[in-house]
């Protein structure tokens, strides 16, 4: 199977969020930057499917040269081929102009399967998938927790739980999944894969700012924190009192 897997370079959040000052990024200082792990799981799901029917897994993305880190972190966990799109620092890409700039990719080579991940951890916008299938003419199956590829490879099963039911979609070959985290548990890059790594070539596109720049960024806002869930009234007896108090006002003694 060729397959191709689509990833985006998004900010590492584990903790609290902050932004720069001019409140147009993610202050990253402190983090760094990664994949969505949506996308992790997409790059785990095809090397274990060119594991077993044979072929090459390439990973694409559409960001600026720093993106090079991700793409070799991709190829540490067995991608065999690496694409970067490249665009300014400063350029900001909505899901049309990245589903066009990836369908130049996707379209070029003869892939069986494109995956993605259901949606960036950043953006969480959900098009992007959906988009590029559209554009490549081929069905499509999102959110999917579970991929089975028939013996004969010519097509896939893929199942999600919708509101406690599991649908299964089958589709012909090639075609379009966006994959959620939980299909798999990622691998970690073994010493051999990283060495491999950065060593491998990174193939290079430029991207035309008219082309990519569909958005335009006026600035961020981190979301209020939510309101106190709990109060911790003491330890022990000593929190009876308090109890009580508690229970009286919202009518439990009365």
């Amino acid at each position: 199977m060729e397959i191709l897997v689509c990833v985006k370079r998004v900010p590492t959040v584990g903790g609290v969020i902050t932004l720069t000052a001019d409140q147009r990024a993610v202050d990253t200082r402190a983090s760094g930057f990664t994949i969505s792990p949506h996308e992790e799981c997409a790059v785990e799901e095809a090397v274990r499917l060119v594991e077993r029917f044979g072929g090459s897994v390439t990973v694409v993305s559409l960001g600026p040269a720093a993106a090079e880190e991700q793409l070799r972190a991709c190829l540490a966990l067995g991608a065999s081929a690496a694409v970067l799109l490249e665009t300014a620092d400063d350029v900001e890409t909505g899901p049309i102009a990245t589903a066009a700039a990836l369908h130049a990719v996707a379209a070029s080579g003869a892939f069986d399967l494109v995956l993605l991940g259901n949606e960036a951890s950043d953006s969480g916008d959900y098009q992007v998938g959906i988009r590029l299938a559209h554009l490549l003419g081929r069905p499509a199956a999102t959110g999917i927790k579970a991929i089975t590829v028939s013996d004969d490879g010519s097509s896939l099963s893929a199942s999600r739980t919708y509101r406690g039911v599991v649908e299964t979609f089958t589709l012909p070959l090639p075609c379009v999944v966006t994959v959620k985290e939980g299909i798999n548990l990622p691998r970690y890059p073994s010493l051999p894969g990283r060495l491999r790594a950065k060593r491998a070539p990174v193939a290079r596109m430029p991207v035309q700012e008219s082309a990519s720049a569909d958005i335009r960024m006026t600035s961020l806002r981190v979301p209020d924190a939510p309101k106190k869930q709990a109060t911790v009234l003491g330890q022990g007896p000593d929190a009876v009192p308090a109890l009580v108090s508690v229970l009286a006002e919202i009518g439990v003694l009365s």
